[in-house]
C-alpha cells in the first residue's frame, strides 16, 4: 500500500433477525464525520430467483446461509475497498426476487456490512477490520419481528410466529448464534444498550484515526 493511500475500515455486524442490528448501525453513522460510512446490508444479496416459479420462490429459506449471493457480496466490497463505487442490488420480499433497480453507492472510508450472518463466511469475515455480534433475548426478536412483518411485508400474526417456530428459531441456533464466537464485540440488549453502542462508536472513531 502506498504511503498516501488511505485504509478502508470495514466493520461487520451480526445477530439475529430484530436484534437492534439497524438501530445499531444507526448510532455509528450518526457519530462519525457526515457522508464518512458506507452501508452494506445484506438483504440486498439474496440471490437472483429470476428463473424461478412463484411456487419455488415460495419455498426459498431466507434464513440460510445458501439464500445469500456471497460472491456477489464479497467482489462489491473489495471494489469499495478499492476505491471503486458499486451498484448494489435490491430486492424485494413481496416478490421474492431481485427488482431491476440498483443504489448506486460510492466508496467511503468506512463500510458497514450489516446483517444476520455477516460472521458466517469466512472469506468475508477476513475483509473486516472488526467484527460486531449485536446479541438480544429471542422473545424480544419474536416482538420485532411481529412489529416489522406485519407493517412491511404483509404477513399476519399468526403467520409470523409460525415461520419463527419453524423456521426462524432453528435456523438462529444452528447458524447465527454459532457465529457470535467470531465476534470481537458483543452488544447485548440489542439496539437499547446505549453504553455498549458508545463504548463501540468511541473504539471505531480510535480505530480510525489511528489508521488515517
Amino acid at each position: 500500500m502506498e504511503a498516501s493511500e488511505k485504509k478502508v475500515t470495514i466493520i461487520g455486524i451480526a445477530g439475529g433477525t430484530g436484534s437492534g442490528k439497524t438501530t445499531v448501525v444507526k448510532k455509528i453513522v450518526e457519530a462519525l464525520p457526515p457522508h464518512f460510512v458506507a452501508v452494506v446490508p445484506l438483504d440486498s444479496y439474496y440471490n437472483d430467483t429470476t428463473g424461478l416459479t412463484d411456487e419455488e420462490r415460495r419455498q426459498i429459506n431466507f434464513d440460510h446461509p445458501d439464500a445469500f449471493d456471497w460472491k456477489l457480496l464479497i467482489r462489491q466490497v473489495n471494489e469499495l475497498r478499492q476505491g471503486k463505487a458499486i451498484e448494489q442490488p435490491t430486492y424485494s420480499y413481496l416478490q421474492s426476487n431481485r427488482l431491476p433497480e440498483t443504489i448506486h453507492v460510492e466508496p467511503k472510508p468506512v463500510i458497514i456490512i450489516e446483517g444476520i450472518m455477516t460472521l458466517i463466511n469466512k472469506k468475508l469475515r477476513d475483509m473486516m477490520d472488526l467484527k460486531v455480534f449485536v446479541d438480544c433475548d429471542s422473545d424480544e426478536r419474536l416482538i420485532r419481528n411481529i412489529q416489522r412483518d406485519t407493517i412491511d411485508r404483509g404477513r399476519t400474526v399468526s403467520m409470523v410466529v409460525d415461520r419463527y417456530l419453524k423456521v426462524l428459531k432453528p435456523m438462529h441456533e444452528q447458524f447465527i448464534e454459532p457465529t457470535k464466537r467470531y465476534a470481537d464485540i458483543i452488544i447485548p440488549q440489542g439496539g437499547e444498550n446505549v453504553k455498549g453502542i458508545k463504548i463501540l462508536c468511541d473504539y471505531i472513531e480510535g480505530l480510525i484515526r489511528k489508521e488515517r
